[in-house]
């Protein structure tokens, strides 16, 4: 079993070429990102990627459509857009948490469609204002299909729970037996997330994190099946910022690699 580590392009301001040399200077595996749909654009990107031999975890974010059809025309779009460049895998914002349960629903059967078509895994992320933004709706769809995977940011689940989920362990449980891949953000109960990981105060919701990281490592080794995880601080307004200057706290880029040597450090 190996763990492979991917960057967010989420916040990037440089030139793609000079963002991948830094990402594979830093000792990552991938790049996470989203890829355009005119084929020139993505060719390059693509190229770029092959050439600093990064792989792709191609993410969608684009759930914007209030109308639910206009949705789940362009979600099967982006699925078989992003597939095309044959990806580690798609990691999806599915859905909106104000769709009925049967819509979403419907969007999780796309994304099954798209799996069977093209054979790339698709993952369904734990995301505040998608689908499963909330472990008890996280429940009743794995409930309704046993084959569902997700992506776990339990950044959000803490923030919307405004808990540490310490009264929902049996769904806990269940989303970290259907975790295929990782959002490695540390939230807390009032924020998705904290300020500087590396502060001494956020210690102990740290250990708290890595409780369950531990556990969805142990599962993949268990199946000899690889495990990829995306750190992914974000920038402002995610990163909170000093009054008046509006200057970032923290420095995303130093977060995002110190939270993979970490893993590094503790999986290796």
């Amino acid at each position: 079993m190996e763990l492979q580590y991917f960057a967010t392009v989420w916040g990037n301001t440089l030139p793609f070429e000079k963002f991948c040399k830094k990402v594979k200077l830093a000792g990552y595996d991938g790049v996470e990102m989203d890829l355009p749909f005119a084929k020139l654009p993505r060719k390059r990107v693509l190229k770029i990627l092959e050439d600093f031999d990064l792989q792709l975890i191609a993410q969608y974010w684009q759930s914007l459509e209030r109308n639910f059809s206009e949705n789940k025309k362009s979600y099967s779009q982006y699925l078989y857009s992003f597939a095309e460049a044959n990806p580690v895998l798609i990691n999806g914002q599915t859905g909106k948490d104000f769709f009925s349960f049967e819509q979403n629903m419907q969007l999780i059967a796309v994304a099954e469609k798209v799996n069977r078509d093209t054979g790339v895994e698709i993952l369904h992320e734990t995301h505040r204002g998608k689908f499963l933004y909330n472990l008890p709706v996280m429940k009743k769809c794995i409930e309704a299909n046993k084959n569902v995977a997700i992506t776990l940011d339990a950044s959000h689940w803490c923030n919307v729970h405004e808990s540490l989920l310490e009264d929902q362990p049996s769904a806990l449980s269940l989303a970290i037996r259907h975790t295929r891949h990782i959002h490695a953000r540390i939230g807390f109960q009032e924020g998705p997330q904290v300020n500087d990981p590396r502060a001494p105060e956020w210690q102990p919701l740290l250990k708290r994190y890595f409780e369950w990281w531990d556990l969805v490592v142990e599962r993949h080794r268990k199946k000899k099946r690889n495990l990829t995880v995306t750190t992914e601080f974000g920038p402002a307004p995610y990163m909170p910022l000093k009054p008046y200057s509006q200057k970032p706290i923290s420095k995303q880029w130093d977060i995002n690699v110190h939270m993979m040597e970490l893993f590094k450090k503790r999986y290796r």
